[in-house]
């Protein structure tokens, strides 16, 4: 019984249906009449959107195990160590730096809208970082390894890539001066937005979402992100606003002539969770081992995925270049 309790809870966790069985069962409904009671209903959109992604790729004849089972199985491996570990990250980010804001936002409109343009310049550094720096890039690789978009891609973490974004994240965000409250709302806005945007084509084939492409970033822009051809590498770093991408000139706009490839450049072996989960830590520790002197060593920690000690770089920005587009 123990097991099916567990496995019972896993499901409510997952499905986001918590909060709304706790309404049905106390038959309390006022909750939704409060911010924190309308995000825990609107919670389940996601889950149920990838149920209907699965159900649609199966009567079109297009669905694929593989396209599904590793992001799964690693959502079940985060699910009992990253969660308590972001909690406590931001818990600490709050305590250490609170105090120390350069003003004091409230909890307004306006304030809501500063509030999320910090938040999307603090994702930027870290979502850049995450593929600038190739410690970085070991923590964030995991997410980019399927070879397909779907929903199910937004579970595939690294468990410690949480902890470590919402610290940068939650850092900038409180020195800015947005406020726990503010962050929070933010945060749950960004959550929701940032899963929607790994939907697949078997619910929206394009992506685009009309004029909203040139107002907002949309699944088109995503899939443009996790692209491994040249012209789309390290390119749509937002979330929701792109205005940082506009102004740090990594924006990039979908082509049609330039069919979109999933996956990163090195062969990947998607059915070995070794592979997607450590397979960049692996190769970053054979970089390691190999390289000359402590110089060298410490190099490849920090420089971009793709630099090597003998000059035969083989970084996005010289990938890009070789092509033939602006670095």
């Amino acid at each position: 019984m123990d097991i099916l309790h567990t496995l019972y809870e896993d499901l409510v966790s997952f499905t986001g249906i918590g909060p709304l069985l706790t309404m049905y069962r106390s038959g309390d409904y006022h909750s939704l009449l409060t911010l924190h009671g309308l995000l825990g209903a609107i919670s389940p959109v996601i889950p149920l959107l990838l149920f209907i992604e699965i159900i649609r790729a199966l009567v079109y004849k297009r669905f694929r195990i593989e396209d599904y089972r590793m992001p799964f199985f690693v959502f079940i491996i985060n699910r009992f160590i990253s969660r308590f570990i972001s909690i406590a990250a931001i818990a600490f980010c709050i305590g250490l730096l609170g105090k120390v804001s350069l003003f004091k936002t409230s909890f307004t409109w306006y304030w809501l809208l500063y509030g999320y343009i910090v938040w999307e310049f603090a994702h930027f550094v870290y979502h850049y970082g995450g593929h600038k720096v190739r410690l970085f890039w070991c923590l964030h690789s995991s997410h980019h390894a399927p070879q397909a978009m779907n929903l199910s891609v937004t579970y595939m973490h690294f468990f410690l890539e949480g902890p470590y974004a919402d610290v940068i994240r939650t850092s900038i965000c409180l020195i800015a001066g947005v406020s726990p409250p503010l962050l929070f709302l933010i945060m749950a806005i960004d959550g929701t937005w940032g899963a929607f945007i790994h939907v697949g084509e078997n619910i929206m084939k394009d992506g685009r979402m009309g004029f909203l492409n040139r107002v907002i970033l949309t699944p088109s822009h995503h899939r443009v992100h996790h692209a491994r051809n040249p012209l789309y590498m390290d390119t749509n770093f937002c979330n929701l606003l792109n205005i940082w991408d506009r102004v740090f000139k990594t924006y990039q706009d979908e082509r049609k002539e330039v069919v979109i490839e999933y996956g990163i450049t090195r062969p990947v072996n998607t059915r070995s969770v070794i592979d997607m989960y450590f397979g960049e830590f692996i190769c970053l520790w054979k970089d390691i081992v190999h390289a000359p002197g402590l110089h060298n060593k410490i190099l490849y920690l920090i420089m971009p995925p793709g630099w090597s000690h003998t000059g035969e770089h083989k970084t996005a920005k010289v990938v890009k270049k070789e092509a033939g587009y602006p670095g």
